[in-house]
């Protein structure tokens, strides 16, 4: 008997025999479908027919049993036989069916799975592309900024470049119309006081002629003319700013100095004034004590007159500054006074107000001057020879107005210029100062 299954599904045939020798009279043998639908697929078993086994004995017992003799129930127990093995086989290959359908099913999934992962990258990849292609966009349009930027700078550069020069040029002219305003100022002042002088010499000639003792009437007349300090002229009725003679009492030494009759009242002898750096203050002890300089521009007007003149009555000390950027500020003292010679000309100062700084930039107690040939300050160092000029120096000290005189833009990060600590710091040049006094019950 042969026992042969034919099972035929989607893309292939299996075969399953109960012994091999049987297969090849398959076709002589009547055989019986069975079809069974299993999903998506269709498996059909070719099985022969009870009576062509009966038939069939004959070649059945060689196939099977070759020696032992044949008859109906051993015909019968070996079909039996054949027939588990067949259901052992259809079970086994049910399994094969089983396993090849859940291969066939995550085959599928991973075929999904792998579309989608293409679909995911395409996705990806299209839109790394696009950000490719707007980075290279923003990069661009950034170059482009960047070169526009940089032709905006070069041009605001020039332009700075340009207003420098012109800034420059125009201060030059300033300083120079500055000048020539300061020299028509004391022309002025001189003409003023010739014509004055002349008016009174006139003045005088008439009374000489109308009066018998005209003669001790134009002494005194000259007596009166003659001003102590520019308070005193102020009071006589001359009230423009200029050069005036001043005479200390009881003496007959004269003294050429500038009169501010304007700020703050007027009336104020000018001892001390820096503006342009026409003039050096290096100088010794005996020309700080004489004095030195132009009274129509930069000058020192004596230690010596100065000591005389606050000894005679109180003082008031003010002190004007100007920095290279504009600004202005003061610094005022109610009570000064300068001690003789023999005492060094040591400075007294008493009542400080003003802008300058709320602490005094001259150190107090009062100091003794010094000067290059001669040294009263407190360092070993020798202050006057170190930041130059004459000046009130303690341990070299926070001010010192008659340093070197240095011009913009070369002021900063000068210790031996014209200083006032508590205003610009102890490196910082000043523009321009006015020292000035005035009695204090002006």
């Amino acid at each position: 008997m042969q026992l042969t299954a034919y099972f035929f599904w989607g893309c292939g045939i299996f075969i399953a025999s109960g012994y091999n020798s049987f297969s090849r009279s398959m076709e002589t043998i009547g055989k019986k479908q069975y079809q069974v639908q299993h999903g998506s697929c269709s498996y059909t078993f070719l099985l022969p027919e009870t009576d062509n086994c009966r038939s069939s004995t004959s070649y059945v017992s060689n196939a099977v049993q070759r020696d032992a003799p044949l008859d109906y129930d051993d015909s019968v127990q070996r079909l039996q036989l054949l027939e588990n093995i067949m259901e052992n086989n259809t079970q086994w290959l049910m399994k094969v069916l089983n396993q090849t359908t859940r291969l066939e099913l995550q085959l599928l999934e991973h075929s999904l799975s792998t579309n989608k992962l293409e679909r995911q990258i395409s996705d990806q990849t299209n839109e790394i592309t696009k950000l490719q292609e707007k980075n290279s966009f923003l990069e661009k349009r950034v170059l482009e900024m960047e070169d526009k930027h940089t032709l905006q700078l070069k041009s605001i550069k020039d332009e700075k470049d340009q207003l420098q020069v012109l800034v420059a040029r125009q201060n030059s002219i300033i300083e120079e119309l500055e000048k020539q305003l300061v020299t028509a100022t004391v022309n002025n002042s001189v003409l003023q006081k010739q014509q004055h002088d002349l008016m009174e010499t006139v003045h005088n000639l008439l009374t000489m002629i109308s009066t018998p003792n005209s003669k001790h009437n134009f002494i005194a007349k000259e007596e009166q003319i003659s001003f102590k300090d520019c308070a005193e002229a102020f009071k006589s009725g001359l009230t423009t700013s200029g050069i005036y003679t001043l005479t200390v009492s009881n003496t007959v030494q004269e003294k050429k100095a500038y009169c501010d009759m304007e700020t703050g009242g007027g009336g104020w002898t000018v001892i001390q004034k820096r503006e342009d750096g026409s003039v050096d203050f290096h100088r010794t002890w005996k020309e700080y004590k004489m004095g030195f300089g132009d009274p129509a521009g930069e000058y020192w007007l004596g230690n010596e007159f100065v000591s005389q003149l606050t000894n005679q009555k109180r003082y008031v000390l003010k002190i004007h500054l100007k920095d290279w950027e504009g600004n202005e500020a003061y610094s005022m003292y109610d009570h000064f006074s300068l001690a003789t010679e023999e005492l060094k000309y040591r400075i007294y100062l008493k009542g400080l107000t003003g802008t300058a700084g709320k602490i005094s930039s001259i150190s107090q107690p009062g100091n003794d001057f010094s000067t290059k040939d001669a040294d009263n300050d407190k360092c070993i160092c020798k202050c006057s020879q170190m930041l130059t000029g004459g000046w009130w120096f303690d341990a070299c000290g926070p001010s010192n107005l008659n340093g070197m005189y240095y011009p913009l833009r070369q002021n900063n990060n000068k210790f031996n210029g014209i200083k006032w600590y508590y205003w610009k710091g102890s490196g910082y040049s000043l523009k321009a100062t006015t020292m000035m006094i005035r009695p204090a019950d002006f």
